[in-house]
């Protein structure tokens, strides 16, 4: 089989498991392109970036700057059979969504369906918003079956008839946590079109840490890791630090980037907190597995944000378990579906600060309760959350050799 992949964009150092996905396939036999709606906005990849092979093409992603292509392809494209029956059904979906946005699909799918190899099996899409809308429109002019992977923001923000149309039309939609399946199986009568397979971790870049509970005279090393956007509750997680006692010895690192970066160490300091947080902007894997390996606790303080965005299951939990941390987050989308509460990590109400303060107080102060809760956490990521053994039923899908 030889597949198209269509992704929003490539290489992003925030979707590694994009990434650790695309080589598992590559692994299996896969044999496909990747097409890019944009270009990377940062120079810094990681490792499993370097061991896909795969050819990179990038499609326009403003039209009036790549005006030839566009009427190139289309010029192309105007031709084929099935051409007026797709503009047909994308001026529908334009009365809908009457934004540029549509326009830039419609034009990108036009770009594709002119340059893609004539012997693509199957589009495949990474995620179910604007990468699915293009593989959309693309497989009504090529007459190809198209497939999708479903995540987090373009699960809870893409608008319910747009994803009811997705639902009917592609040929299956992978997702990732058992919340987003049961969320899109109200779009479908058929319950085996919707599969789910966590992400899981590549475990041999993640090795098991054999963490040291009982450090004398050091102060209590929290972290997170995520990128400065409202759903990952960064101000929460901020004046939850600031209403912890007084004697309490903590010092707090951020791992990550975000247009938002400075308003948030500018609220550090409103809360008097800044000494004690170490900023570290984007880094790279083997940077964040580093910190993983020195940190005594992990927090994401994750919630729903304005626009219905939201986290599905982050994988930098699942990389903080592997390593021996237990985690405090909390109760949104599939996160209680890896940490039990009490278990192998403690969790809150999305917003609930002061219970956020109160279960960073209670793992700062106690050692035993880390040691327990970390050891729990790291045996579950080793027992259910391997990538070679999560990708399984992708691989099944694409009907390729286990």
């Amino acid at each position: 089989m030889r597949a198209a992949i269509i992704v929003k964009g490539y290489p992003r150092l925030s979707e590694t498991f994009v990434a650790q996905e695309l080589l598992e396939l590559q692994r299996h036999g896969l044999e496909f392109t990747i097409y890019s709606l944009r270009q990377p906005t940062s120079q810094e990849i990681h490792p499993i970036h370097r061991e896909i092979t795969a050819d990179i093409e990038y499609l326009p992603e403003y039209l009036y700057k790549d005006l030839t292509r566009l009427i190139k392809g289309w010029w192309k494209v105007r031709k084929l059979n099935t051409y007026k029956e797709a503009m047909s059904f994308w001026i529908k979906d334009l009365a809908r969504d009457f934004s540029f946005n549509r326009v830039r699909r419609i034009g990108q799918a036009i770009v594709l369906s002119a340059e893609i190899s004539s012997n693509v099996d199957l589009l495949y899409a990474h995620f179910l918003h604007t990468p699915a809308s293009v593989a959309r429109y693309t497989s009504m002019l090529l007459d190809i079956p198209w497939s999708c992977s479903a995540h987090a923001i373009d699960v809870w923000t893409t608008p319910e008839w747009e994803i009811r149309d997705k639902v009917e039309h592609c040929k299956w939609i992978i997702t990732c946590t058992k919340t987003n399946q049961k969320y899109l199986n109200k779009f479908t009568d058929d319950p085996e079109k919707i599969k789910m397979a966590y992400h899981g971790i590549d475990l041999k870049r993640f090795p098991a840490n054999k963490k040291n509970y009982f450090k004398s005279n050091i102060g209590t090393r929290l972290l997170s890791v995520g990128r400065v956007v409202e759903k990952k509750g960064f101000e929460d997680l901020l004046l939850a630090l600031s209403r912890l006692p007084k004697n309490l010895n903590w010092t707090f690192e951020h791992i990550g980037g975000g247009k938002s970066l400075n308003r948030l160490k500018k609220l550090a300091v409103a809360y008097d907190i800044s000494k004690k947080i170490i900023w570290r902007g984007t880094c790279s894997q083997n940077e964040v597995l580093s910190s993983y390996i020195d940190a005594d606790i992990f927090i994401l303080a994750s919630k729903i944000a304005k626009n219905g965005d939201r986290d599905g299951l982050p994988n930098v939990l699942i990389e903080a378990q592997s390593q021996g941390i237990p985690c405090i987050s909390t109760r949104i989308s599939a996160i209680p579906e890896l940490i039990q509460d009490g278990n192998n990590g403690l969790l809150v109400e999305p917003g609930d600060v002061d219970g956020l303060c109160a279960n960073l107080e209670r793992l700062i102060d106690s050692q035993s309760e880390r040691k327990r809760m970390g050891i729990s956490g790291q045996e579950l990521v080793f027992q259910e959350f391997s990538h070679e053994n999560c990708i399984l039923p992708l691989i099944e899908l694409f009907n390729l050799q286990k």
